[in-house]
């Protein structure tokens, strides 16, 4: 056999060739950073269809981009504590009680003279515009329709607060500001919220400096961007590059109680500080003359492998003793979890995730479904419970084993 035969016979053939080519491919880094999530709906289902609020994650992911379903999905760093927070809730056992009268259950409560039918609230979340066309106007319209859940708007919205406010819908708004550096960037958020109409201001105090490893990842699928909008933010707001080598935000890290007395004497709304989650910052809420408490951790977005904030809850509700209301949010999936947190002390509970989830499903129908889905578990948790009303619900309801 002469060299060029050899040479062939020992060669690829096209098949073997293209068939190398492809597995090189397909074991490729650079495509693994490219490929989608399994879709887990071979169709988008009718809303009837739906039982629980888990339902609409998977229509949710089926009809946003990756980048906008990663930014409602991610968590700190590893996701720990994004993951506890979910956890916590099985560490909660419900009690029953024996022979109740349960034919009528009262759920209305009312906080800072805001009237609600249940006690639960939409918690603040930015650039729903990525969510739907309609962005937070759809959240505030969903909103209405069940049972007029009030809806705290977040400082970085798609749409500008007094936009929100001003749309045909009815539930009470309250609204969430993030303390800024340039301190008339902060007047000028809080007066025109104040001046359309927020009924109370949360200022957040947690996120102080998080790393979302998921969403960096997506850089690499496009142009990015969250979709926001502009909305509420101030006109002296600008973008800034971390001045360190260390990818560690210097946005927030300068928060202190300074900041809530500069603002006071404009502020005319009741104040609350969002991300408590120790005894001692719930007294120093109450020392520092603040209206409320927001038990939070961001959904598990500020602090990764920090508490859920139900296994902190019962300590800040103890520290405050009643002289304020404490609130909270992160993890909140079922009725039952909110009858979990007003048995510890909670006097609302706020949902985030949830709620991004029906809108982007469904639209301002899907953000009222998901709520509407929420405050019957809640109802029939209290009925199956023995608790006709928010005032029999107290700590005998539940022994937990937190971990």
């Amino acid at each position: 056999m002469g060299r060029i035969e050899s040479h062939w016979r020992s060669s690829l053939t096209r098949r073997s060739a293209l068939r190398n080519l492809a597995g090189f491919i397909a074991g490729s880094p650079l495509l693994l950073g490219q490929e989608d999530p399994p879709r887990p709906t071979s169709r988008v289902p009718g809303m009837n269809e739906l039982l629980t609020t888990f339902d609409f994650e998977a229509v949710a992911h089926s009809k946003i981009p990756r980048e906008a379903y990663d930014y409602t999905a991610h968590g700190e760093t590893s996701e720990f504590t994004m993951r506890r927070n979910r956890q916590a809730f099985d560490w909660v056992q419900l009690i029953p009680k024996g022979v109740v009268d349960v034919s009528a259950i009262q759920t209305d409560t009312e906080l800072f003279g805001t009237k609600m039918a249940y006690p639960i609230m939409i918690a603040p979340t930015a650039y729903q515009l990525q969510l739907h066309p309609e962005a937070e106007i759809a959240m505030r319209q969903g909103s209405s329709g069940a049972s007029n859940t009030p809806m705290i708007v977040s400082n970085y919205s798609s749409v500008p607060f007094a936009k929100i406010a001003a749309a045909d819908s009815t539930c009470p708004l309250w609204f969430q500001h993030y303390p800024q550096r340039d301190f008339e960037t902060s007047r000028e958020y809080l007066e025109s919220a104040q001046t359309a109409g927020c009924k109370a201001i949360a200022v957040t105090v947690d996120q102080q400096s998080s790393v979302y490893e998921r969403s960096l990842r997506n850089r690499n699928l496009g142009p990015g961007g969250t979709g926001g909008g502009g909305g509420n933010r101030g006109t002296r707001t600008a973008a800034r590059r971390p001045p360190n080598i260390y990818r560690i935000s210097t946005e927030r890290l300068w928060i202190d109680w300074k900041f809530i007395e500069k603002i006071r004497p404009f502020v005319k709304v009741p104040i609350l500080i969002k991300g408590i989650l120790t005894a001692e910052d719930a007294r120093l809420c109450v020392e520092h003359g603040v209206q409320g408490i927001i038990v939070s951790n961001h959904g598990g977005r500020s602090l990764d492998y920090g508490p859920s904030t139900l296994e902190v809850l019962a300590e800040v509700v103890d520290a405050v003793q009643g002289r304020i209301p404490v609130l909270i949010d992160s993890g909140f999936r079922r009725g039952s979890d909110v009858l979990k947190a007003l048995a510890l002390g909670a006097k609302a509970a706020c949902v985030g995730r949830v709620s991004r989830w029906g809108v982007a499903a469904y639209g301002p129908a899907g953000a009222q479904r998901v709520l509407e889905i929420m405050q019957a578990e809640l109802v029939m948790a209290m009925a199956s419970t023995g608790r006709p009303s928010l005032a029999s619900i107290d700590r005998t309801l539940v022994t937990t084993d937190f971990a």
